[in-house]
């Protein structure tokens, strides 16, 4: 990992860069802002490209290295965190080499997940392009050896959460059809812990826990990103010059999205 800039550094309104393919990585921002809650911050959603489950290893890489590439030109971050388990698990090597600002990935969490369930039986739901990935065998190799990780794809929760976070309900039936391809697998009725392997999730985890019932915890990454980030701007000083925003790279601006990021302490977002 490359260290930022001596200026970048020093200089206390040099923001967080927070990217994701759309508002998932909000999840990541809430406890951003309950470990640095005077840290500036500007969150960015690549909705253009959205979803980036469906697309392969190729594009996702070449489009998240490009921009944000782009990106930390323009904003010059203290340090980048890519709050998309899809785009860390396939180019977050690729960007560590090419940009100078320290990176900071979102990885499915596993190893906690090991760590506390009591059946060894762990679900993980992410995107089709994250379940299949050798990084989450090498996970589950390191830190789930003699437990029981069963894997399902469910896109359709990306959806779900987007509609959310637009004051839309979603069909019970994606979060039904979730559980189902978890527990229809062998030792599925064992599960008691489900790793949310897309910071998407967490934003539907109460209609998630409803549709698996009682007996089963639902794990994520953003408590330990956060910790991360911390860890590597610790001593910085932190400083806002204006409230935190948001961009986009697909436009229009969609209002819907308005009090939903107004909640995360995003007043305003502009198209990137």
């Amino acid at each position: 990992m490359k260290a930022a800039s001596r200026d970048t550094e020093s200089d206390p309104r040099a923001p967080i860069l927070l990217f994701d393919s759309g508002v998932g990585g909000l999840s990541v921002l809430a406890e951003v802002r309950k470990t640095l809650p005077r840290a500036p911050v500007i969150y960015a959603a690549d909705n253009a490209g959205l979803p980036y489950g469906t697309k392969s290893e190729a594009e996702v890489a070449a489009r998240v290295a490009g921009l944000l590439g782009r990106m930390t030109e323009r904003f010059r971050p203290r340090l980048a965190c890519i709050a998309c388990n899809t785009a860390s698990t396939i180019a977050l090597g690729m960007v560590r080499d090419v940009l100078h600002v320290p990176i900071v990935g979102t990885v499915p969490a596993i190893k906690p997940a090991a760590a506390i369930t009591e059946t060894g039986v762990i679900g993980l739901l992410g995107t089709a392009a994250t379940v299949r990935q050798a990084y989450v065998d090498n996970l589950e190799a390191e830190f789930a050896a003699g437990k029981r990780l069963i894997r399902h794809a469910a896109p359709r929760l990306v959806e779900a959460a987007e509609a959310k976070l637009r004051g839309q309900s979603a069909d019970p039936a994606i979060f039904a059809e979730a559980a189902r391809g978890l527990r229809e697998q062998p030792d599925g009725e064992r599960i008691d812990t489900v790793v949310l392997a897309c910071t998407h999730f967490p934003l539907v985890q109460d209609e998630l826990a409803s549709a698996f019932g009682p007996g089963v915890g639902f794990i994520d990454g953003a408590a330990g990103i956060a910790r991360r980030i911390a860890f590597l701007t610790q001593g910085q000083p932190f400083a806002r010059s204006h409230s935190d925003y948001a961009v986009f790279t697909g436009g229009p601006l969609d209002p819907s999205l308005a009090p939903a990021l107004a909640g995360y302490g995003i007043e305003r977002a502009e198209i990137f």
